[in-house]
């Protein structure tokens, strides 16, 4: 079964359902993944589901943002400074991710198939997207 079914399925809808409720208890605070746990009454497997497909539902329906920081854990509702630390932090994981995925495979799939059509267009890709990512990074 892939991830996305996992995330639309009836199960995680439920599950997303009740971390959305458990996490309006502490509001403006957040839980960690362990408190949730436990405060939802689910497995660690169904948490982390729900919260997959919470982070898709509140997309899709307007919601507030459901967000993780180190300090505060997971919570929806976040104030604007919240965001923009979670949005920059998520671009710093992704810049490194796209950067290990170029230089640890793709670079030297280059180098080993200089003539290859797939490794050109993909090579233009990604570092297209490093740029974009390093761009919105460094702002």
């Amino acid at each position: 079964m892939s991830r996305a079914s996992r995330r639309r399925g009836d199960a995680a809808k439920r599950h997303a359902d009740t971390v959305r409720f458990v996490l309006f208890e502490p509001r403006p605070v957040g839980l960690e993944f362990r408190q949730l746990v436990r405060a939802s009454d689910l497995s660690p497997s169904q948490v982390r589901s729900g919260l997959a497909a919470l982070k898709d539902q509140a997309a899709e329906k307007g919601w507030t943002p459901l967000t993780w920081t180190r300090q505060a854990g997971y919570q929806l509702g976040a104030e604007r400074a919240v965001l923009e630390a979670y949005e920059r932090a998520v671009v710093r994981e992704k810049l490194t991710e796209f950067r290990r995925l170029i230089y640890g495979t793709v670079a030297p799939h280059a180098a080993a198939h200089p003539g290859d059509k797939w490794v050109k267009h993909i090579v233009a890709q990604l570092n297209s997207i490093e740029s974009t990512l390093d761009l919105i990074n460094s702002s």
